[in-house]
């Protein structure tokens, strides 16, 4: 299988939303390996091209690699750095254009698109359970749906459907992280005109693939990345996966009651994360006792206002040029 594009890797064409490319096949193709050679034949030593080699870095030290140190910021097997750059403007170009269009849809509809990321386990769906019911007592009129991601299984989005709040699963298969095409299909399934309401406000939470890692870079078209980061997890994470926390808005440090139990700085943490990103928010908090549930959704109504300010704005402009022309 292609480790970009998904392919087959056996020399076939792939069209990706119309645009088609061919590679060579892949000795690790399923068609390849249907081939029998003598093992002798196919073991050889391959000595990188120099300029190729830019692209790790050894610490002199300890003699530590860094696979992320070339133009591309990451290492592909038998890709140039140039490729590998050229790949992601096209995967990434296709993808933002499509998030482009699910913001206009979301700000069409009046709606504030939250896009939660974490590691697994970090208690993303216990978080927005504990969220969508607090909601019903501080904002009842307020419209929450829910757009569930992950490799397998409807569980969570079934968890979040007993709250009584719409919810619709995307299972990726082998994919580490929703896009927007996905959130796209979703959205126009989950927010029927029966889910419209007028002139006012609703939120939309979209519970990502759990991975600190591929989710960082899709836009979904949403509002603002709100990474949960859980106090069981350690205190290194922002630095240890600094594009997923310098591409977040605001970081949860969830399930603090469990701290008196646990070796974990949360001061540390959190400057760890401002120093990939000096601009993030952090709310301490637990879905288990309530614990800065208050200020959580003191956050999420601040996001409504703004984006319904901005809808007005947008409404205004609009009025304008088209009394202009």
């Amino acid at each position: 299988m292609c480790v970009v594009c998904g392919c087959a890797g056996d020399g076939s064409q792939v069209t990706m939303e119309g645009h088609g490319h061919a590679h060579p096949p892949s000795p690790y193709s399923p068609a390849a390996r249907r081939v029998r050679t003598p093992l002798a034949s196919t073991l050889r030593r391959v000595e990188p091209a120099p300029a190729e080699a830019s692209h790790v870095a050894v610490d002199p030290a300890s003699g530590d690699l860094h696979f992320g140190a070339g133009a591309a910021k990451v290492s592909v097997p038998g890709m140039s750095q140039a490729r590998a750059i050229r790949l992601e403007t096209d995967i990434l170009g296709e993808n933002d254009r499509v998030a482009a269009q699910n913001r206009a849809q979301f700000a069409a509809h009046g709606v504030t698109a939250l896009n939660f990321v974490s590691s697994p386990g970090s208690g993303k769906t216990t978080l927005l359970c504990a969220t969508i019911e607090a909601l019903k007592t501080r904002a009842p009129g307020l419209p929450v749906a829910v757009i569930e991601g992950d490799q397998q299984t409807s569980f969570d989005a079934d968890r979040i459907r007993a709250t009584g709040a719409p919810a619709l699963q995307i299972n990726t298969g082998k994919g580490c992280h929703l896009d927007a095409p996905m959130v796209a299909e979703a959205f126009a399934r989950l927010h029927r005109h029966d889910h419209e309401h007028g002139d006012g406000r609703s939120l939309l939470f979209i519970e990502n693939v759990g991975n600190l890692v591929c989710p960082a870079m899709w836009d979904l078209g949403e509002a603002a990345k709100v990474a949960i980061l859980s106090v069981t997890e350690g205190e290194d994470k922002p630095l240890k996966y600094p594009d997923m926390f310098a591409a977040s808005t605001l970081m949860l440090v969830n399930k603090i009651d469990l701290l008196p139990w646990l070796n974990f700085d949360v001061e540390r943490c959190i400057a760890f994360a401002r120093r990939v990103n000096p601009a993030i928010e952090v709310i301490r908090v637990s879905a288990t006792t309530g614990e800065g549930m208050g200020d959580w959704l003191a956050w999420i109504e601040s996001r409504l206002k703004a984006d319904a300010v901005a809808g007005l704005r947008a409404g205004i402009d609009d009025i304008v040029r088209s009394t202009a022309s």
